[in-house]
């Protein structure tokens, strides 16, 4: 009877916590999508990447509202609620930031550097990185965290780019036209950064997500 009634109680939760596993692999995929649009940009310039990636940003958005409002109504959740809450909040960060990128490359009329290419392939392939790891949570916390630390590996990459990139911009402007450029390609290099520092921020609450499930 008691094992029949553990049970019962299993395949209740069961359900709802695989929920928040799907959620989170959605909010990946479209952290690559995102993410992949800024690369396509870069390759070829297009406004309607913009509108392309505004419209990713708003369905994960929904993901993500979604999942903060299955954490308020679940009692009991697969993994720490808080960690559960911060790696979403990271992963639509993600979203947000390859909007904004592409956002001003667009307003800007930046053409594509060499640094940015570097930069948004090494952000696309930690968000990979990312998805994969969401893909192997559940099941294979080992390779999940495997691909963490592939992820925080592509942000150490680019952290060195971008310092890089700044040093080879803030050489002496010839100009004001110069200096206006250099506060442009500015802007988009942090707002690159900053994608890349959530993708790695979301790697390391997934190692530690991993610990907590061993």
């Amino acid at each position: 009877m008691r094992t029949h009634m553990l049970e019962s109680i299993k395949t209740f939760f069961n359900p709802q916590q695989d929920r928040f596993f799907d959620l989170l692999i959605q909010q990946a995929e479209y952290a690559v999508e995102a993410t992949g649009m800024v690369l396509t940009y870069l390759e070829e310039p297009n406004k309607q990447r913009k509108k392309e990636t505004r419209q990713v940003e708003k369905q994960a958005d929904k993901v993500r509202r979604q999942l903060v409002k299955a954490l308020s109504a679940t009692f009991v959740t697969p993994i720490d609620r808080e960690d559960l809450y911060a790696l979403s909040r990271d992963l639509d960060d993600v979203v947000d930031y390859a909007y904004t990128t592409t956002d001003e490359l667009v307003l800007f009329k930046l053409e594509t550097n060499d640094f940015m290419m570097k930069i948004a392939n090494l952000i696309h392939a930690g968000a990979d990185e990312l998805l994969l790891a969401m893909q192997c949570l559940k099941d294979n916390p080992g390779d999940a965290n495997d691909h963490a630390m592939q992820a925080e590996k592509m942000e150490t990459r680019v952290e060195k780019a971008y310092r890089r990139a700044l040093a080879e911009l803030f050489t002496e402007p010839e100009d004001l036209a110069g200096m206006v450029e250099i506060l442009k390609r500015r802007e988009v290099y942090r707002h690159l950064s900053n994608t890349a520092d959530r993708i790695d921020e979301a790697a390391d609450i997934l190692s530690d997500i991993v610990v907590k499930m061993s």
